[in-house]
């Protein structure tokens, strides 16, 4: 935010001048080496990432994530063993942002390969991510792939970059399939 852009101006300003350099070149060097992993689209300085690349990853889950960040919190759990894909987005209609603007061909390219069993659905829980959950249960359920939705315990409007690793771990082991209301009546009741 801009409390911390401010505290990061105001710290490289102090900052000895040839420690501004090498920040300098390694941010120039980020943006020139850093691009997406060819296979589940997370930011990486190779083609394909580590987590792509590992044969130790259970390459038949995806969990599906808006961003690089996500992914990066799921990691913190060390309790994933399966691979991502990284969407760089949610579907979001006030901010212009469709279903082409986020990386749903790359996600369906993966799941018509045959390896993949299940799908995670590890987006935000708000109204964007849901809409987005939504969309991509109804995308990938005619693929006879199992689609699956993170569990609550991850509040709403909460960005999962910022959520602790008890609460996302809870979230992971409580997943549950998608469904089309967000607060269906209790069955049994008139």
């Amino acid at each position: 935010g801009s409390k911390n852009a401010q505290r990061l101006a105001f710290h490289v300003l102090n900052m000895p001048g040839d420690q501004v350099r090498h920040l300098a070149d390694a941010i120039i060097s980020a943006k020139e080496n850093v691009n997406y992993c060819s296979c589940c689209c997370t930011l990486t300085d190779k083609d394909i990432c580590p987590i792509c690349a590992s044969d130790k990853r259970d390459h038949s889950t995806v969990m599906v994530v808006e961003t690089s960040r996500d992914l990066a919190a799921y990691e913190r759990t060390n309790q994933y063993n399966g691979v991502y894909h990284v969407l760089q987005g949610a579907i979001d209609p006030m901010k212009g942002v469709g279903v082409a603007d986020i990386r749903l061909k790359e996600l369906v390219k993966r799941l018509e390969s045959g390896e993949v069993k299940e799908v995670i659905v590890a987006t935000n829980l708000g109204v964007e991510g849901d809409a987005t959950a939504l969309y991509l249960r109804n995308l990938i359920k005619p693929l006879g792939v199992k689609v699956s939705r993170i569990a609550s315990g991850v509040p709403v409007g909460g960005d999962l970059e910022y959520i602790d690793e008890v609460t996302l771990l809870r979230a992971l082991n409580g997943r549950i399939a998608p469904s089309n209301q967000r607060n269906p009546e209790p069955k049994g009741k008139a």
